[in-house]
């Protein structure tokens, strides 16, 4: 039998393998490039989609592409657009199904370079800054909508500050995406795409370093606003001037958050 020091050492070599894994950075297999090598020629057949700016997308290194959300397909018409392989972090229940149409889920999430994440606040949110970061730290491109969730007025919304912290933690380059006419393919509740005209824009680069540290919040917001007046130039929407989420309920919260605003990551 195994003595006891050799089985604590066993143990901690195996918790040192899965740190190490999870500490990967999530990598696009062949079936991302075999879908993206058929999506891409029969979406432009389609769709025939404008498309401006690619040049602009660096070739090598972290990119982080920040973008508006106007519809549940703009995470398939940015990889499809980009002029490289791109990663984006989805709600995990699109990896949790069962039977075939939860594999078709999985596989075709997985297949357009989708990353499960658990959605939320708190330790949630920084749970998926930390894959984003990771994604990022191996070199690739990955994207991210600042304004949280989808506009459903579509107007632009205040930017959270995750999108800086990861550009200043990583040092990544990011470029603004502008999405124009996306919630016309399909709106909220339509079950099926339709057939319409689609713009995308890649904005020049952003350097953000100038702003500080990813530890200051002020270099956070500050960073933060800088992209979104950049996608909001792309695609010409009207300001909201808030987050998109559901205002604060009741007299003491409405005043907590308007004296006292906490950071939206």
């Amino acid at each position: 039998m195994p003595s006891r020091e050799y089985r604590r050492a066993y143990r901690r070599r195996v918790s040192e393998i899965e740190t190490d894994a999870a500490r990967a950075p999530v990598r696009q297999g062949p079936i991302y490039r075999i879908v993206r090598g058929i999506l891409r020629p029969l979406v432009h057949l389609v769709y025939r989609p404008v498309i401006t700016g690619a040049e602009r997308v660096p070739k090598h290194g972290p990119v982080i592409f920040a973008s508006n959300h106007l519809s549940f397909v703009d995470s398939i018409v940015i990889p499809l657009a980009s002029p490289r392989p791109v990663q984006f972090l989805a709600k995990s229940h699109y990896f949790t199904g069962t039977g075939i149409s939860g594999w078709l889920s999985r596989t075709f999430f997985g297949a357009i370079g989708a990353v499960s994440v658990e959605r939320g606040a708190g330790a949630q949110a920084q749970t998926a800054l930390d894959q984003g970061r990771r994604i990022l730290e191996s070199g690739a491109a990955f994207a991210l909508y600042p304004e949280g969730t989808r506009s459903l007025d579509g107007r632009l919304y205040r930017g959270r500050t995750g999108v800086a912290w990861l550009a200043l933690e990583t040092g990544a380059t990011v470029v603004p995406v502008g999405l124009v006419g996306t919630q016309e393919i399909q709106p909220v509740g339509a079950k099926l795409p339709r057939v319409r005209p689609v713009t995308v824009r890649f904005g020049a680069p952003i350097d953000l370093s100038r702003h500080g540290p990813a530890s200051s919040g002020r270099a956070r917001r500050a960073a933060t606003d800088e992209i979104m007046a950049a996608i909001q130039e792309l695609t010409g929407q009207e300001p909201a001037n808030r987050y998109n989420e559901a205002p604060p309920q009741g007299a003491l919260a409405k005043l907590a958050d308007r004296v006292v605003p906490r950071e939206r990551v």
